[in-house]
C-alpha cells in the first residue's frame, strides 16, 4: 500500500474520515486515517498515540487548558493516554493524511 494513493478517496462518502489499519496486534495498532475537513468531538484513549501529520494542516485541542495545537505536513505529536482531546480543524486541500500509531 502507498499511503498517498488517494484516487479511489476523492470524493468523501457520508462526510467521515477513511481510517485504513496498516498493522495491528496485542502491543501495537498502526493506522492511516484520510481527512477532509473533518472534526471530531472530545474524546481519550487508554493507549498513547504517537501521531504524524503526513500531508496537510491540522489543529489538536487538548480539554482540560484548550491548548490549541497547529500541525503542518511533517510534523509529529505525542498524545498521552487518558489525555482528552479532539481534531478540531483539518485542511481540505490538500487532504490530511495521518499516521497513527497507538501503543501502552
Amino acid at each position: 500500500m502507498n499511503i498517498f494513493d488517494l484516487k479511489k478517496f476523492e470524493n468523501f462518502e457520508n462526510n467521515e474520515e477513511i481510517i485504513t489499519i496498516l498493522e495491528k496486534n496485542k502491543n501495537i495498532k498502526i493506522e492511516r486515517i484520510i481527512s477532509e475537513g473533518q472534526t471530531t468531538d472530545w474524546q481519550s484513549c487508554d493507549k498513547n498515540e504517537f501521531v504524524i501529520l503526513v500531508q496537510g494542516n491540522a489543529e489538536i485541542t487538548y480539554f482540560k487548558n484548550s491548548e490549541i495545537v497547529k500541525l503542518s505536513s511533517g510534523d509529529t505529536l505525542l498524545i498521552k493516554k487518558n489525555k482528552k482531546h479532539k481534531v478540531s480543524y483539518t485542511s481540505k486541500n490538500p487532504h490530511c493524511v495521518w499516521i497513527c500509531i497507538f501503543y501502552n
